[in-house]
């Protein structure tokens, strides 16, 4: 099996074919045009200062409260290494992104998983691990096609997440890279938008992170995270320590994109080619796998499925290898369990390459049965 062959369900990346290369390479001639002296300097450690404000223009926050950073991952690295010490409790999802799990244990929190329900996390589940005495620091939340479920959260449950985060003294992040990403339905409102209409401390409830890298391509790597004032400073301290100023020339691009319009270009694309992606994997999958269970995102690149139980995944990565075919399993997101689930991402495949992957998938399901 050559690597030209290979069908990969396994990353979540844009295929080349619906990044805006010459819309990102116009934006680059333009943006040094624009700020050559910006670019090629040292900036600091909050970001580029043009689209710190753009971002606070479109949250509608003051641009104090913005930080730029390499991408959401490292937004997600910074405030946990501001707010979680070793021993703490934090909450997040189950299942939940492998980093997230791997960052918070390697800090030595103590990470409880609540359930993810098709709409979003099992908040009842979550009140009666608070009512129990459990006090977390904080909360992971991704609420928009949640990854690596698929699943958004409802409004009723931000509002009741809200709640729960006011009377029990913790944070939510709302960690929201995929939120533009929209297949299907109105747009919910934002954890953080709830926050500034309620007003008073309640505003210093959510921390909010997002990135471009879903709109506009992995390669720019650029994020970013809002929050009080009090924790951007404190994190652009430590950023200064660390690398001094992020990439001005990514932040630079990104920025020109975004002024320009062509960001709601990308974003339409990227969008309407993941909802026919998703919508013939669902498809796919009904046809060639009997007794699969999933729930149909409406936006973002994930989808998550539940296998018949006698298929383990430890053994079925294998043989999906074997048939060209790559996969997650279910298991990395996971503090226990998801031995008979796969996380598939269907950004980086086309729509001719899909039901051929299912296909194989399909095959090495029934080879590792029983």
């Amino acid at each position: 099996m050559t690597a030209e062959q290979l069908i990969s369900f396994a990353r979540g990346a844009p295929s080349l074919d619906i990044v805006d290369v010459e819309g990102l390479s116009a934006a680059a001639v333009r943006a040094f045009a624009a700020d050559p002296a910006g670019l090629t300097a040292y900036g600091n450690s909050y970001g580029y200062a043009p689209l710190r404000k753009w971002v606070a223009d479109k949250h509608g926050v003051a641009v104090d409260q913005v930080l730029i950073t390499n991408g959401s991952l490292q937004a997600d690295a910074f405030l946990f290494n501001q707010l979680v010490k070793p021993g703490d409790h934090v909450v997040v999802e189950k299942p939940t992104y492998d980093r997230t799990l791997l960052n918070l244990r390697s800090l030595g929190a103590h990470v409880h998983q609540v359930t993810v329900r098709p709409d979003g996390i099992d908040t009842a589940e979550l009140r009666a691990l608070l009512e129990s005495g459990v006090r977390p620091t904080l909360a992971h939340i991704i609420p928009n096609y949640q990854n690596p479920a698929g699943v958004t959260l409802s409004v009723e449950k931000r509002r009741e997440l809200l709640e729960l985060a006011t009377e029990y003294g913790f944070t939510i992040f709302e960690d929201d890279p995929y939120v533009d990403i929209r297949f299907r339905g109105e747009a919910l409102p934002s954890m953080l938008s709830e926050t500034k209409l309620a007003g008073g401390g309640a505003a210093d409830v959510v921390v909010h992170a997002s990135s471009f890298t879903k709109t506009v391509c992995p390669g720019v790597r650029v994020g970013y995270l809002i929050g009080s004032k009090q924790i951007i400073d404190d994190i652009a301290r430590n950023a200064t320590n660390l690398y001094i100023s992020a990439g001005q020339v990514a932040q630079g691009i990104v920025y020109e994109f975004c002024r320009s319009g062509d960001i709601d270009r990308s974003v339409a694309t990227v969008s309407a080619a993941l909802a026919e992606r998703a919508s013939v994997l669902a498809e796919s999958l009904r046809k060639h796998i009997p007794g699969v269970e999933f729930t149909e995102p409406d936006g973002g690149y994930f989808l998550w499925i539940e296998l018949p139980s006698d298929v383990h995944v430890d053994r079925l990565l294998p043989a999906a290898a074997e048939r060209g075919v790559a996969v997650v399993k279910g298991s990395d997101f996971l503090l226990e369990g998801g031995t008979s689930a796969l996380r598939l991402a269907f950004s980086a495949v086309t729509v001719d390459q899909i039901d051929e992957g299912v296909r194989r998938l399909a095959d090495a399901v029934e080879a590792v049965r029983g």
